[in-house]
């Protein structure tokens, strides 16, 4: 077959090789003017510079569903911890606390309202005195500490948040080493 004979079409045959070729750049040039769409800006992620956020141990105890110590994320919130343990029993009154602090690590969330604390005859409270829940009157029966020391410590602990440490309470105004050496046997977090 000569190159003569395959290009030598009739007259109808060259109209619909042409017609075909026409729309084929026709289509090909939309599609090329059509996918050129604006630029977006995409954000860049870059999890090896992030640093992972670390965790923390925090003790959740009371009226809550599954009480116990929760690895809880940094930055996590008083209602997190809560959640975390199953969250609070059905009827416990949960306004006397603040469920938007943010949670430091070793620290324990009490939910519901407090135990009764033992009392001797002479009405002076005798037990184990939990430095982030206890009342004035728990702080008052604690040797060395009086009415206004106890208030001290309420303060300080309203204001600066919950102790980490029992030794914290040195931080107090009005306790030294001595105050705090009588009174630790007395103390937990």
């Amino acid at each position: 077959m000569k190159l003569d004979e395959i290009l030598d079409y009739s007259k109808d045959q060259r109209r619909a090789l042409i017609s075909i070729g026409v729309a084929a750049l026709i289509l090909a040039a939309f599609f090329a003017f059509s996918s050129r769409g604006e630029a977006v800006e995409t954000p860049v992620v870059t999890l090896a510079t992030e640093s992972p956020r670390k965790s923390l141990f925090v003790h959740v105890a009371g009226d809550v569903r599954r009480p116990g110590v929760y690895p809880i994320l940094d930055g996590a919130r008083v209602i997190d911890a809560i959640t975390a343990a199953g969250g609070a029993r059905p009827g416990v009154d949960l306004s006397n606390i603040n469920l938007a602090r943010i949670l430091v690590d070793g620290e324990q969330v009490f939910v519901g309202k407090q135990r009764k604390a033992s009392v001797t005859r002479t009405g002076s409270f005798r037990g184990t005195v939990y430095v982030n829940r206890a009342s004035l009157s728990q702080f008052d029966s604690l040797p060395g500490i009086g009415p206004v020391i106890a208030k001290r410590i309420l303060d300080y602990r309203i204001q600066n948040g919950p102790f980490v440490d029992i030794a914290d309470l040195q931080k107090v105004e009005g306790i030294g080493a001595k105050t705090f050496e009588k009174m630790k046997g007395r103390l937990s977090l």
